[in-house]
């Protein structure tokens, strides 16, 4: 019976968990708006709300040092206005980094941090006005919390057409016996009524004064205020229409398993972080329709999934085999239409399935206002951050792995990009700086485009900076083009700051960027215009598991590489190529393309000898890759393969294809870093291979 109750705990606190965070996540948004609106009355309310749902949430996880805190922030919030010194939005800002370091706590099992910082602000705003109490909203009732059985049952009662009411009492100060007094109104209501629920509730022996009752009738509200006065027993009755029982509206994914709407603090109160004046959603009674699943289980799938694309692949091969073999067989035809059949109903498998691991941008754009504004102050700045693009799909994994790149790109357009207000008014721009979110499908890449109106990129500064870090000689810095400037910005240990801040400074940032990029088999790309601002643009593939390819040897080994990264294919002879300053080259429609070759040079001597050139468009660049024959495009299952099988960085995984034969998936981004220098020596503006590996190739070792 123990193990059972221990499951059944940790089954809860993995909820609390996902539903805490959602809950962090709208205190810094409401924080977020009470900091423009100072007095905005609705505003604290949605606060207090958030934080009472908290507190019952934690209170119910077994958390009690969470709950008590929640709880003495809650209320503190009742105040009517806060003191002169105290902003409430600090507070919640305080108060969300707090919960936010106490959640990290409970997950890692380590001592808790010291609230001693948000206790005190805490108790500061407690004195400023103990007597106040916020103001109440004409018609709106105080919040009252029910269960979810009680908020069933008034969707039931709604689809039966009931209105559901909520009673407030309040028993005459006079009465002796205040238990009494709240069973004599329940029965007045069950008169005209159906009682759904009761606060507090019914053998309760609480002195507290008022009664909230949550009651499905047909009866006019007029007259159920007047059952419920009873004299000498009740002072005061009020009743207010419930519009709807109100659910949590937004599903989301945290921690890798999909969320099932929870249900709000109170009945009839909006939604954490919404406004009382926005419509509810309505949900048929009964029935819930969003399933929580651990993400694992749809990564097992999506394997299987896998699975079945490579078997297509085989029964593809047979029915070729077939087909040459019995040309004039009547039931080619048959099986041709039943493959046709079997291959759309797959595809249209795998697009579900994919699309169930696919979740909003928004998700992770949600966090960013809070950072760009923290970081703002902290620098002494003006930032507007303007997002879009937040329905966008990505698959849930390069969604949590973005996270840290895009973090370390805000703070980095904040601290170096947007200029100081006196120096922006100056230059004739508006003081606060505006910096943009924007997220696209192109193709079957996902883009993600950070943009600020700042400063601008000083390359100058950059190569000084470098010159002085030994990061190039000063020789090459003559030669250099704007792209090889700018990549520079990438190298690990690399900053322009000239001050180390809580923000800038480290060189730690931009490096980390474009590792966890091609990690994820995208890219980074970097534009400025000095005194106009800086893009950062990432591109992503939409998912890792299956990819479109095309299929090519070298040396007489199967290679792939994702088809939307090839911008063409060129065939050219040996004799066509040429070296500059030891740079192998190709001239193609007038302009000069690097090329990059991979296995041994000396197996393609003869000047006669076809090749096909693919044109490679890597960040912003293109590149040509040489191959030795061409196999054709395929989807591909990606399978990951571990260092005992691939001795080299340059393959990213293997797939099978439907023969049995094995093709691996080339890495690119590890073949551009490792054929191209980061800065170019010679006359062209594109990247070049260096001259020590040009000679020999590279080979790609497989172990048996």
């Amino acid at each position: 019976m123990t193990q059972f109750f221990d499951e059944r705990g940790s089954e809860l606190r993995d909820l609390f968990f996902e539903t805490a965070q959602e809950l962090l996540q709208s205190l810094n948004e409401e924080a977020l708006k009470l900091e423009k609106a100072p007095q905005d009355a609705e505003i604290i309310r949605s606060i207090r709300r958030i934080v009472h749902t908290l507190k019952g949430d934690a209170a119910a996880a077994g958390f009690s040092e969470l709950s008590e805190l929640a709880h003495m922030l809650e209320d503190a919030l009742a105040v009517e206005r806060a003191p002169a010194n105290i902003s409430l939005a600090e507070v919640s800002f305080t108060a969300a980094d707090t919960f936010g370091a106490t959640l990290a706590a409970y997950r890692q099992q380590i001592a808790l941090p010291d609230p001693a910082a948000l206790k005190a602000i805490i108790q500061r705003l407690a004195q400023g006005d103990e007597k106040a109490s916020m103001p109440r909203k004409p018609g709106a009732s105080a919040p009252a919390v029910w269960t979810e059985y009680e908020r069933l049952a008034a969707e039931t009662a709604r689809a039966e057409g009931k209105k559901i009411l909520h009673v407030v009492a309040r028993i005459d100060p006079l009465c002796s016996m205040p238990v009494a007094a709240r069973q004599l109104i329940a029965n007045a209501a069950a008169s005209v009524g159906q009682v759904l629920g009761s606060r507090p509730e019914a053998g309760s022996t609480s002195q507290e004064q008022r009664i909230d009752l949550l009651i499905a009738t047909s009866t006019p509200e007029s007259a159920v205020i007047a059952k419920c006065r009873i004299p000498t027993v009740i002072a005061q009755a009020e009743c207010f229409e419930l519009p709807s029982v109100a659910f949590a509206g937004e599903d989301s994914e945290v921690g890798g398993a999909t969320q099932v709407p929870v249900p709000a603090a109170a009945a009839g109160e909006p939604v954490a972080g919404e406004s009382e004046t926005q419509p509810t959603r309505k949900r048929s009674p009964g029935a819930e329709t969003i399933l929580r699943v651990d993400a694992e289980r749809i990564d097992n799938v999506l394997n299987l999934v896998g699975e079945l694309i490579i078997g297509k692949s085989m029964l593809q091969q047979a029915m070729q085999e077939y087909a040459r073999r019995f040309p004039k067989d009547t039931l080619r035809a048959r099986f041709a239409d039943a493959m046709s059949f079997q291959a759309r109903v797959l595809n249209d498998l795998q697009r579900s399935v994919m699309k169930i691991r696919m979740v909003p941008v928004e998700q992770l754009f949600r966090r960013f206002p809070r950072i760009a504004r923290d970081a703002a102050q902290r620098c002494d700045k003006q930032v507007e951050l303007v997002l879009s693009g937040q329905d966008t799909d990505l698959d849930k994994s390069l969604l949590d792995a973005i996270a840290e790149p895009l973090t370390h790109i805000v703070r980095n357009a904040v601290s170096h990009g947007i200029e100081a207000p006196q120096e922006r008014v100056a230059a004739g721009k508006p003081a606060a700086g505006r910096l943009r979110l924007d997220a696209y499908h192109q193709a079957n890449q996902l883009i993600v485009e950070v943009s600020d109106d700042g400063r601008g990129i000083d390359t100058e500064k950059i190569k000084a900076k470098a010159l002085k870090l030994g990061l190039i000689t000063a020789a090459q810095t003559g030669s250099m083009g704007v792209p090889e400037i700018l990549d520079l910005v990438f190298r690990p240990g690399f900053s322009t700051a000239e001050e180390i801040t809580e923000i800038s400074g480290r060189g730690v940032g931009l490096d980390v960027v474009r590792s966890v990029l091609q990690r994820l088999k995208g890219t980074v790309e970097l534009e400025t215009q000095p005194g106009k601002g800086t893009t950062f643009r990432l591109k992503l593939p939409l998912t890792l598991a299956i990819i479109k390819a095309l299929m090519f040897r070298i040396d007489g080994r199967l290679y792939a590489i994702p088809l939307n990264t090839v911008a063409e294919i060129a065939r050219a002879r040996q004799s066509d190529l040429h070296n500059v300053d030891n740079w192998e080259v190709l001239q193609l429609r007038g302009q000069v393309l690097p090329l990059m070759r991979l296995g041994d040079k000396s197996s393609s001597d003869s000047g006669d000898e076809k090749i096909f050139v693919l044109v490679i468009n890597f960040a912003g660049r293109k590149l040509g890759l040489m191959a030795q024959a061409l196999e054709g495009e395929e989807e591909l299952v990606i399978k990951a393969l571990d260092d005992q099988t691939v001795a080299t960085d340059l393959v990213s995984g293997a797939s099978i294809l439907g023969d049995g034969r094995v093709v691996l998936i080339m890495n690119l981004s590890a073949v551009v870093e490792r054929f191209v220098a980061p800065v170019s020596h010679g006359a062209f503006s594109g990247a070049f291979v260096s001259p020590a590996r040009q000679n020999a190739g590279t080979t790609v070792e497989v172990r048996p």
